[in-house]
């Protein structure tokens, strides 16, 4: 299969809305793919469903006022499609992530999983700039979260979607009693909070803090490695309690989409995601810094590499190395992205 290459741009001094007015027609192929999700059936009902979506995460942003509103309401004036309100607050998939110690650093890594084709193909690396500094986001045009950074001489950082909280109901069940509950919370969502910390954290130390403290929308667990060696951390999060588990002198501190702290015993259970989320740990406890170090992705494997693969990313903030391959399941479908090499070649300036 022909490999296309990762589009690389330059968005400082512009904003996300820039990027989507840049790429439209990325974001439309995006958005008719996440409809066919699972098939005819998934596109039939999207019609219905994501208008109603729609209205009901606008309103919630609105309400909660939420700091990137206006740049969500900007994406779907400019698409003109339903869902870009919905799709900005969706939060379905499962991660594998962690900061792995090398020599003198730490890396992170980061398997994003999502049920969304394309996503893989049309993975982008945008350089932004906030009041801390410049840093690196692993996106797609028309969302305003991040979900995957590196900021150079700063920090990276990722963000894994927490188990379901339980409530002794169906599996539906659980996720509709979970939606209504999210209503009733003023927090940021997790990937507007993980933007907030890139845009604004000076240091390691910060980021961590603006991490644990933040009042949350709904459950997350958050990866964080810095620039000096012991800098890494999992930080899960229900919407006001935190645990955190440092790096120390540990070979990794890694994360897929279950509790490994005592939030694992709050309140009437959780339900890890898909796919095998505590294989996917196990299998990520298994890995060393030398193994990230590698100049490709050849040694990640199943079940950390599974049907719902979309990015693999690893990121070094003290060295400024950040390397990045799109995915559809184990099909790897875009070129190597490789930072600083990357730095070389024509970027596109917005």
């Amino acid at each position: 299969m022909l490999k296309t290459p990762i589009s690389f741009v330059d968005l400082r001094g512009k904003s996300p809305i820039d990027l989507l007015r840049s790429y439209p027609d990325r974001a439309q192929a995006l958005v008719k793919a996440a409809r066919r999700t699972y098939g005819k059936l998934s596109y039939a009902a999207s019609a219905l469903a994501l208008p109603i979506a729609d209205k009901k995460s606008h309103a919630w942003l609105k309400r909660t006022c939420d700091p990137y509103l206006y740049e969500i309401e900007t994406f779907a004036e400019i698409l003109g499609v339903p869902g870009i309100y919905a799709l900005n607050l969706s939060y379905e998939w499962g991660c594998t992530s962690g900061a792995y110690p090398t020599d003198e650093t730490v890396s992170l890594l980061r398997v994003l999983d999502w049920p969304f084709p394309e996503l893989g193909r049309h993975v982008m690396v945008v350089l932004q700039r906030g009041r801390a500094g410049e840093f690196y986001n692993i996106t797609w045009p028309a969302l305003s979260g991040v979900y995957t950074g590196m900021a150079p001489r700063r920090f990276s950082a990722a963000l894994n979607q927490a188990p379901m909280r339980g409530h002794h109901l169906t599996y539906f069940g659980d996720w509709l009693q979970n939606r209504r509950q999210v209503r009733h919370e003023l927090g940021l969502p997790p990937a507007h909070l993980l933007r907030q910390v890139f845009e604004q954290a000076e240091s390691y130390e910060a980021a961590r803090e603006i991490l644990a403290k933040t009042p949350l929308a709904m459950p997350a667990i958050f990866i964080l490695s810095g620039v000096r060696p012991g800098d890494g951390c999992i930080i899960e999060r229900l919407e006001h309690e935190v645990e955190i588990t440092d790096l120390g002198a540990s070979q990794q501190a890694s994360a897929s989409n279950h509790f490994n702290s005592r939030l694992a015993a709050v309140g009437k259970g959780w339900r890890p995601r898909a796919q095998d989320s505590q294989g996917r740990w196990r299998q990520s406890c298994s890995l060393h810094g030398h193994d990230l170090e590698q100049g490709n992705f050849d040694w990640l494997q199943s079940p950390m590499v599974n049907p719902f693969t979309r990015v693999a990313v690893v990121a070094d903030a003290a060295s400024g190395r950040l390397m990045v391959q799109g995915f559809e399941g184990a099909t790897r479908v875009t070129e190597l992205f490789n930072l600083p090499a990357e730095l070389e070649r024509e970027r596109k300036v917005i």
